[in-house]
């Protein structure tokens, strides 16, 4: 049975999109990009490095993360909202007995001052997050340094994410997965990821917990 749930942040327990995609445009706004794409939904949840990677591929992507984190410190930060539902699903997952945990490429003191923002903070045993220079922004690894923080065994973990980058993370380490709907990868990014399960929505989550299928006995 679970006994060890982490969760990715955005996309899954909060919708980060206004600062996220207003921080990204303010850092090509920087780098004289003017030609920008009109979508930039698919920038959120991987690694920044990654986007701006193919984004501005002759430009140092440290540089444009340095001018992106330049608005997204102070203001993007907080451009944010937690999913409906959210609050409720956690305090039903908890009471099931397990560890709660995140587990999200952003850097550990961002995802930290969120999830205080939002009272979220309380019902996680500890938040896995990126280094700032870009450390375990791969999610398999950071999934493995959680693991080995955190003491779980891998058979009795789950990752519940909304994009490939947590499914396959999770596949490397021999975790379980669950794909979420409401977040920004679609059903089948997630399912050919290989998601053992699809969540349609955050209740969906709450309801599987009350039934017994997310135990920690």
């Amino acid at each position: 049975m679970v006994k060890h749930i982490f969760f990715d942040l955005d996309g899954t327990l909060t919708d980060p999109k206004p600062g996220i995609v207003g921080s990204i445009r303010y850092a090509l706004d920087k780098l004289g990009i003017t030609e920008q794409p009109d979508d930039l939904d698919w920038c959120i949840g991987p690694p920044l490095q990654e986007s701006f990677a193919k984004l501005v591929p002759d430009t140092d992507p440290d540089e444009a993360i340095a001018l992106y984190r330049e608005r997204f410190s102070d203001v993007g930060l907080y451009e944010n909202r937690v999913f409906d539902g959210t609050q409720e699903m956690l305090h039903i997952v908890k009471d099931c007995g397990g560890e709660l945990y995140v587990a999200t490429s952003k850097p550990h003191i961002f995802a930290k001052r969120i999830l205080d923002h939002f009272g979220l903070s309380h019902f996680f045993s500890h938040i896995f997050g990126a280094e700032m220079d870009g450390t375990r922004s791969n999610k398999a690894e950071l999934l493995a340094y959680a693991l080995e923080k955190s003491g779980a065994d891998p058979h009795s973990s789950l990752m519940i994410g909304d994009r490939k980058h947590d499914i396959v993370g999770a596949h490397a380490n021999g975790i379980a997965s669950a794909g979420v709907l409401w977040g920004y990868g679609s059903r089948c990014e997630l399912q050919e990821a290989g998601a053992q399960c699809i969540l349609s929505n955050v209740r969906h989550l709450g309801m599987l917990a009350r039934r017994g299928a997310i135990s920690a006995e």
